[in-house]
């Protein structure tokens, strides 16, 4: 790195809010060979107490350390751009930093494809190791962006391999490449027999996760499920706007059938799968998303494993009723008492004012904006519009109208006279009584809608369980033993 520290205001060729209050300045910098230049998008400044040299890819949810963003116009290489008080920043503001060592990584954000505004490929950044900052210190830190993020390679081996396909139906809706990737855990014996066919598990990682986790179900064994050799797929959720958990949307485009017309026959053919013994399965958003897929797609899987999933009932959106807009506010309940959206030990540990305040800075790739990317409308200048005000909490109905769509208890009991006999035997939810997102409210809600509809789901609230020690070895026995019912069954 060719960053270095200098305590000098120096000159100001662009500068961010207000230059006389008190607070530290980022005096940025990159050069041609790292971008070519012009760019216009958001830069970025990362603060962390601990000492690292990596890149990293953005705010820790449960402990947000100080960060600042701005918004740039053709700032072209070579030219010193200053990000100062009055820009974005959170949990606390650049001219309210308390006086601590940090490591400073500064990085603006070419939007290449992942969801992180800050380890995606292509993006320069620059790092200073350690520099003290703060208590109403004036002083400037230059920082050069000279070094480029690019992702660790996908590690194929004998039997995990990488599916990567350019898709023609995303590509069209973007007017750019977009790529569907996806890791491939093989059976011992798929290398032995060119001529015998699997049957194939497809999961999808929940937030955060993706195909590199093809590799762990390696070692889980899971291609001998249960004794049953198996293909077993780990697909990847990852977009610039989050996870878009292959659902068709205004905003991201049509994931869903990008995955049954284009990736999941690219897999089947090439690892010769047999395409009428699939299951799903996923947790948390990948648990969303699983069941969204086998409602939606009902004649194309055997059966879905849905565990820890995202908002199935919107009556109860982690604690919130947004069928009640817009007498309902995001941020505060009925008597004005915070409201959280995650919690340890029962008690509440993050709040959804501060959430959205942090993805505010973000600008992309956060959950809450995951789900406005999947679920609501796309606005006229191509972004998702907002489901809540960001400054009152205030959810929009007309927007709201727009989510019901993708309410799977509501698709359920809408479709139910169709939908019913094709999930017959087909469907099993787990979520546990204490889950840490507060999910466990609107899996008892499908359940309830299920019984009243006579059928035969399973779906079991786990007392005591979280969002990190619902799948405990002796239910994860349990999934395998019925996937493998469903899977041999000819």
């Amino acid at each position: 790195m060719r960053a270095r520290i200098i305590i000098a205001l120096g000159l100001l060729a662009a500068s961010c809010g207000n230059t006389t209050a008190a607070g530290p300045r980022f005096r940025l910098e990159y050069g041609s060979k790292d971008h070519a230049g012009p760019f216009t998008g958001r830069v970025y400044v990362m603060l962390f107490e601990a000492e690292t040299k990596r890149l990293r890819g953005g705010p820790d949810w449960f402990h947000p350390e100080p960060f600042f963003a701005m918004d740039v116009t053709g700032w072209k290489a070579g030219e010193p751009l200053i990000m100062g008080p009055g820009c974005l920043g959170f949990p606390v503001a650049i001219d309210k930093l308390p006086r601590k060592t940090y490591t400073a990584q500064a990085v603006m954000d070419l939007n290449g494809g992942g969801k992180s505004f800050a380890t995606c490929p292509g993006n320069p950044y620059g790092v200073i190791p350690r520099v003290e900052l703060g208590g109403g210190d004036e002083r400037t830190v230059d920082i050069k962006l000279d070094s480029v993020w690019q992702d660790t390679p996908f590690r194929e081996t004998d039997r995990v391999k990488l599916v990567s396909i350019e898709s023609k139906l995303l590509g069209d809706f973007h007017g750019k490449t977009v790529r569907l990737r996806a890791g491939v855990a093989l059976p011992e014996s798929h290398g032995k027999d060119g001529s015998r066919k699997y049957p194939v598990v497809y999961e999808v990682p929940g937030f955060g996760g993706n195909h590199f986790g093809a590799h762990g179900r390696m070692a889980q064994g899971l291609t001998r499920l249960d004794g049953l050799d198996t293909v077993w797929v780990v697909l990847d959720p990852d977009c610039p706007t989050g996870h878009h958990v292959f659902a068709d949307s205004d905003t991201n485009g049509p994931y869903a059938q990008a995955l049954e017309k284009e990736l999941m026959p690219a897999i089947e053919s090439k690892f010769r799968c047999l395409s009428d013994r699939r299951v799903v399965t996923g947790h948390s958003s990948g648990g969303w998303s699983s069941l969204w897929i086998h409602v939606t797609h009902p004649e194309s899987f055997r059966g879905v494993w849905s565990t820890a999933p995202d908002p199935v009932d919107f009556r109860d959106f982690q604690r919130i009723d947004l069928y009640a807009a817009p007498a309902v506010s995001m941020f505060v309940d009925e008597i004005g008492r915070r409201r959280p959206i995650a919690r340890r030990n029962d008690k509440p540990v993050l709040f959804y004012k501060d959430f959205s305040d942090m993805e505010v800075v973000m600008g992309r790739g956060g959950q809450l904006g995951s789900f406005e990317a999947v679920f609501g409308p796309r606005g006229i200048d191509g972004k998702p519009r907002p489901l809540w005000d960001r400054t009152s909490g205030r959810v929009d109905p007309a927007v709201m109208k727009s989510w019901e769509r993708y309410d799977i208890r509501k698709y359920i009991e809408k479709q139910w006279p169709v939908l019913g006999p094709k999930l017959a035997g087909k469907v099993e939810v787990h979520c546990g009584s204490a889950d840490t997102f507060y999910l466990e409210g609107a899996t008892i809600l499908l359940k309830e809608t299920l019984a009243r509809l006579k059928s035969d789901a399973v779906v079991e609230i786990h007392p005591g369980k979280d969002h990190g020690n619902l799948l405990t070895a002796e239910l994860r026995k349990r999934m395998e033993r019925k996937m493998r019912q469903w899977l041999e069954t000819p």
